[in-house]
């Protein structure tokens, strides 16, 4: 079975949910609060938090958006947002949109699905009041009701007339997990959080559908996130046993996820994410990644890296007398690789609108050809995915565009040339050519210069780096310290704070500011110590190799953990001599700690760092491929 094991003793809720909006406060004391948090916070609290007269003025000095309370009524609000729902309605889910609300899914069992509703429909009047305009809150209102009450509907379908029918509203159940089979081989589970009864729906999803899928889609666009444990039994359902996730609290203990059963499946997923996919979400995703049991298609996640502990009657029924809550960041969370998600999020392996994911995946969830691979396009992301381009043209040739474009350039590709094995190896560019699709080859108009050029393509086919403003990337030109932050803060996908610079030559109007005040609050950079920052000033070899050295430690628990555990007298090898002490754990780490199968060592720089001049100055080049090859090496970048 399933088995869960940390470090500390108290059996509390471990969440990774993103809550977006505080709650009210009442009941527990600010006292009380206080002593909570230096207890169970992830860092150490400031004598001034402290001090606040009120909970909300000290969880606001706090500025952890992630560190809660919660009355009786909002902590139920929060653990009923975790499961399936139950409400008196006609059974849609749907959005709005300019010409009205178009329906994503009629609930089996339900009215709209008894009165004649289907997916795809156009709801534009309830009870006679045009839905135009209104936003979901209202609309939701019209819709539900009185369970045996009546409630007409107006729609179109397929652009044609309107029709009208009369439902009577009944008790639905909208669970937070569904499966479904697509084209009948196909499994599609729609995952909007992780709460108790995830695993069990993801269980028997599969069991249900497992001796027909051939592939699987688990759609985890917009879930906020959940259940620490809920997400990683569910990721081990497609990954087998192992660990899911390590976990590290304020004292540098660790505390680990497992999953000890078998897989559901042998076939791959593909996993959907968005802006909105957060914190159990990335988790699952990351899971899935390391185990090499998919591939995750979409934009970037939101980037939540941190677990909290929810602490509420079961861990002191006298504190929490009243049903009240307080939720307090105590973890950071890695993937079994060893990588955070927190700002940086997860790249997915096909960057695409989260809008068009869905179709793209679709594309790829082709049955391989079994007689003739004419009209075939195999693609290579660790699984091989096979695409029909007829069928892919005359359907949607919009997602085989974003396909195309979002592959990175050191992806194989091979067309079909006929019978049960003729292929050809081709690449993006010339599929696209033939079947009359745009095409845009990922390079910088002066990528020729550039000694690295596969990385410079792979960083801007995934967004990760930008040119300077004529739209060339100068690979050869010295990089500026206000440079480093700006493509740290594109790399990191970082969010900026509030507040001006605290550096008197950094002023708040300039085109750089926020990525320094980002890059120093994420502790990657200094100033020079004088109260200045010098953004305009070169960089030189053992500066930038420092600051790449706090990016993998901040990135990859294994090398935190290295610099930690190494004795100073390895660390200081003859060959870093030339480095200032304070350069050298990084030069090291980056250049000498990683080993290769054989027991080589592997460098992460441009080259071995006793051949690296510490006082030249950084190039361009070498600080896009640093930065490539530690997320490449850390398997945060697509493999």
């Amino acid at each position: 079975m399933n088995n869960k094991r940390t470090l500390q003793a108290l059996a509390l809720s471990l969440s990774l949910l993103l809550t977006l909006s505080p709650g009210a406060y009442a009941a527990l004391t600010t006292k009380q609060a206080g002593q909570l948090l230096e207890e169970f916070y992830i860092d150490e609290v400031p004598p001034s938090v402290l001090a606040q007269p009120t909970i909300p003025e000290m969880l606001e000095a706090l500025g952890d958006p992630y560190t809660e309370y919660f009355p009786p009524q909002d902590y139920q609000s929060f653990l009923s947002s975790m499961s399936d729902i139950s409400l008196v309605g006609i059974g849609v889910t749907f959005q709005v949109t300019e010409e009205g609300l178009y329906l994503n899914e009629i609930l089996e069992h339900s009215p709209a699905e008894a009165g004649g509703l289907r997916p795809g429909d156009l709801i534009i009047a309830i009870d006679g009041r045009s839905v135009l305009g209104q936003d979901s809150d209202t609309i939701t209102g019209w819709i539900r009701g009185e369970e045996g009450s009546t409630v007409s509907v107006t729609y179109l379908r397929e652009g044609q007339k309107e029709t009208t029918v009369t439902l009577v509203r009944a008790l639905v159940v909208v669970a937070a997990t569904t499966t479904q089979l697509i084209d009948d081989h196909i499994g599609y589970i729609r995952c909007s959080t992780f709460g108790d009864e995830t695993y069990g729906h993801f269980k028997e999803g599969m069991e249900t559908y497992g001796d027909k899928a051939t592939v699987w889609i688990v759609d985890l666009r917009s879930n906020l996130g959940g259940s620490t444990e809920a997400a990683t039994n569910a990721a081990g359902l497609f990954a087998g046993s192992g660990e899911m996730a390590y976990l590290r609290d304020g004292s540098n203990q660790y505390g680990a996820y497992f999953y000890s059963e078998t897989p559901k499946t042998l076939y791959p997923v593909i996993v959907l994410m968005d802006f909105y996919s957060a914190s159990s979400s990335e988790l699952f995703a990351s899971i899935i990644r390391d185990y090499q049991a998919g591939i995750i298609i979409g934009s970037r996640s939101y980037g939540k890296g941190v677990a909290q502990q929810v602490l509420d009657q079961q861990y002191d029924p006298e504190l929490f007398a009243d049903g009240d809550a307080i939720k307090i960041t105590s973890h950071r969370f890695y993937s079994p690789a060893g990588n955070t998600t927190d700002q940086i999020g997860v790249i997915p392996d096909l960057l695409v609108p989260p809008e068009m994911a869905g179709n793209v995946a679709y594309l790829l969830a082709g049955s391989a050809p079994t007689s003739d691979t004419s009209g075939t396009l195999k693609v290579d992301l660790g699984w091989r995915w096979y695409v029909d381009l007829q069928t892919a043209i005359n359907e949607d040739p919009e997602a085989l565009q974003l396909l195309l474009n979002a592959l990175p350039v050191n992806k194989d590709l091979w067309l079909g040339t006929g019978g049960p094995n003729g292929w050809q190896r081709t690449d993006a560019a010339s599929v696209a050519r033939e079947q009359s699709l745009e095409y845009t080859l990922p390079q910088f108009s002066d990528q020729s210069e550039s000694l690295y050029d596969t990385a410079l393509s792979v960083l801007k086919t995934f967004s990760l780096i930008h040119g300077r403003e004529d739209g060339a990337f100068h690979p050869r030109d010295t990089l500026t310290r206000a440079e480093l932050c700006q493509l740290l803060a594109i790399a990191l996908n970082c969010t900026v704070p509030e507040g001006e610079s605290s550096f008197t030559d950094v002023p708040a109007d300039a085109w750089y500011t926020p990525a320094i005040v980002a890059m120093t609050q994420l502790g990657l950079v200094n100033g020079t110590g004088d109260g200045t920052f010098s953004p305009d000033s070169a960089i030189d070899h053992q500066q930038f190799i420092t600051i790449m050295g706090r990016l993998s430690q901040r990135l990859n628990m294994y090398f935190y953990n290295a610099i930690l555990e190494t004795p100073a007298e390895t660390i200081n090898t003859p060959e870093l001599s030339g480095y200032a002490d304070w350069a050298k754990p990084s030069a090291w780490l980056l250049s000498y700690s990683q080993k290769g199968y054989f027991g080589n060592t592997l460098s992460l720089l441009w080259a071995d760092a006793a051949n690296i001049e510490s006082l030249q100055f950084t190039t361009r080049d070498e600080a896009a491929y640093t930065i490539y090859r530690i997320l490449s090496y850390t398997g945060i970048l697509p493999a």
